[in-house]
């Protein structure tokens, strides 16, 4: 039994538009189809894309976040030397 919705699910396109690498949009996170039939689907699908595109940018936020962090993890902070010889206290 389908649960009747009182209001219509807005697009979550914010009009960047533009595929990522795993083809989905770097704005919404929907793929080509889901942007191209979201007018025609039902609302049941289209809140299942809504749930689907939130769990999509979820993980491309950790994916970069994780690549942020390996890249300054390896060189040390100070003049990009990999290791602590300039900094530490020579009699």
């Amino acid at each position: 039994m389908k649960q009747i919705e009182f209001f219509e699910i807005i697009s979550p396109c914010i009009g960047v538009c533009q595929s990522g690498p795993k083809g989905f949009c770097v704005g919404c996170f929907r793929s080509r189809e889901e942007r191209v039939h979201w007018i025609n689907l039902e609302q049941d699908v289209q809140s299942k894309i809504i749930k689907a595109c939130a769990a999509r940018k979820k993980r491309a936020q950790a994916t970069h976040k994780n690549k942020i962090k390996k890249s300054t993890t390896e060189t040390s902070p100070q003049l990009g030397f990999s290791d602590d010889s300039f900094t530490q206290n020579k009699p």
